[in-house]
């Protein structure tokens, strides 16, 4: 496990690891050992000759454990000293600090080997100046665990118990039980193949006084977790609610249309009012309410349209008759929209200068006097889907143009803000969209409006044309001359 942790403090996972590594794994997994001594060897010379230090450093100190497990210090013990000179030519400071270790570890392991009690502990003193230089957690718990082998095989039981018990609390802490486990098993393992019965007794003896205590956190861990689980379906199951309810205000709204309108729709207003009825029982699952709101949806845009005949029959001179139709329409479009979200739309590769500007000059006759309307494109050309493009922005500047005093400004900017990202910007000077309304405008049916002024369905429209074309339609909340409307779209 500390063999990983090593190598994530050491980050040399970016590297590609040679052929003459490769080959010495393998000959070590063969258990070949002179072979894979040899190549590790080779492997280290040639890292270090490429510059690949990190990785030169753990070759040579695999070929330095292979030295020593046949007894050969002196060698093993040049061999560091070569790798220590190469990291002091080369690496400072923490990254330093965590090779270094690694050779000053292999020097711990061999005075230990040899019986030189005092040349171990100093070993061990360099190793912990090293974990305070690196400053890398994963190396501090390496070096606890070396730390309490040390102890445990001078038979320093109570020592090796306290550094084992702080890097136990330690991975405890950032609940990395499994670890925490795996590492007992291998100190009880070690225990039992070296003989030390004393040390097995009291390994697993804080093996099992440890599981009790994790078993306890485990189990708040997962309750915890449920609760979290439990209070995000609430949460989901509130905004289905109320997404719920604006669907069947808006159903009610259109049952009291048709019967103004005319009373031979009375069928269609106890069918609206039957299937409320039935909507409110229904609502006792989230499944049923999600099939429900998309039988309203469609159901919505299927009155509308039975609607539209019987509305073009009326004097659309008249302003109500007109707001009608035209709430009829908007009704239709958004349903449709809301339909084909998944369809594929037609790409056309258009240069945005002149785009930009004949949509600017579609608009200049509605400008109020002395107001400005300025058009900021580069020369360069990107994919757009011409149709909704266009509604999208002829929508914004004709709200800018109803809305910018007499001597404002308005701009409409095209900006590339990456290699597939690009924006349209309709910016007016002006009274700017409260803070608290900037996302409602953008929703359909929030209130009850008088048609005649407009039926609020602009803007949900353009909204949804976004959305359709993978973008998004927003307020710049840092704006703060006036309102400024961001279209962003990817290619």
């Amino acid at each position: 496990m500390f063999v990983c942790l090593l190598a994530c403090a050491l980050s040399v996972g970016a590297e590609q690891t040679s052929e003459l590594q490769q080959k010495a794994e393998a000959d070590l997994a063969k258990g070949s050992v002179a072979s894979a001594r040899y190549n590790f060897i080779r492997a280290y010379e040639d890292y270090i000759r490429k510059g690949q230090l990190e990785q030169g450093v753990q070759c040579g100190v695999k070929a330095t454990a292979l030295y020593y497990k046949e007894n050969d210090y002196k060698e093993a013990f040049e061999l560091l000293r070569s790798i220590d000179q190469n990291i002091n030519a080369t690496k400072k400071g923490d990254t330093g600090a965590v090779l270094h270790y690694l050779t000053t570890k292999e020097r711990l392991q061999m005075y230990m080997k040899l019986r030189k009690t005092e040349s171990a502990k100093e070993q061990l003193k360099t190793m912990e100046r090293q974990v305070t230089t690196a400053g890398d957690e994963s190396l501090r718990n390496d070096f606890l665990y070396t730390k309490a082998v040390y102890y445990y095989t001078l038979g320093k039981t109570a020592d090796g118990n306290a550094a084992f018990k702080e890097m136990a609390v330690r991975l405890t802490a950032e609940k990395e039980y499994d670890k925490v486990d795996e590492v007992y098993q291998k100190l009880i393992a070690n225990s039992r193949k070296s003989g030390n019965s004393n040390m097995v007794a009291q390994t697993y003896g804080s093996y099992m006084a440890w599981k009790d205590s994790v078993a306890e956190l485990k189990r708040i861990d997962e309750t915890n977790a449920l609760k979290q689980q439990i209070a995000a379906g609430e949460e989901a199951i509130a905004e289905r609610d109320s997404s719920l309810s604006a669907r069947k205000a808006v159903i009610v709204g259109l049952s009291l249309l048709a019967v103004v309108l005319a009373a031979a729709l009375a069928f269609v207003a106890v069918v609206l009012f039957r299937f409320i009825f039935l909507t409110r029982k229904q609502e006792k699952t989230i499944r049923l309410a999600n099939e429900n709101i998309a039988l309203k949806a469609k159901f919505i845009g299927n009155i509308s349209a039975q609607l539209q005949p019987t509305l073009e029959k009326l004097d659309s001179r008249q302003p109500e008759v007109g707001a009608l139709l035209d709430f009829s329409n908007h009704i239709q479009t958004l349903s449709t929209l809301e339909n084909a979200v998944d369809s594929p739309l037609e790409m056309e590769d258009t240069q945005m200068l002149p785009y930009c500007e004949d949509l600017a000059n579609q608009v200049r006759d509605r400008l109020k006097s002395g107001v400005s309307l300025k058009v900021d494109a580069p020369k360069i050309s990107a994919p757009i889907h011409k149709p909704y493009v266009s509604h999208i922005l002829l929508h914004l500047l004709e709200n800018a143009a109803e809305f910018t005093p007499e001597e404002g400004n308005i701009w409409l900017d095209f900006k590339k803000r990456g290699p597939h990202t690009f924006q349209f910007l309709v910016s007016n000077t002006g009274i700017a969209v409260p803070e608290e309304q900037r996302e409602n405008v953008f929703k359909p049916f929030l209130e009850i409006r008088d048609l005649s002024k407009g039926d609020g369905l602009g803007l949900p429209i353009c909204r949804q044309m976004a959305l359709n074309m993978k973008g998004d339609l927003t307020i710049d909340p840092t704006f703060t001359k006036g309102t400024r409307f961001v279209l962003e779209l990817r290619a």
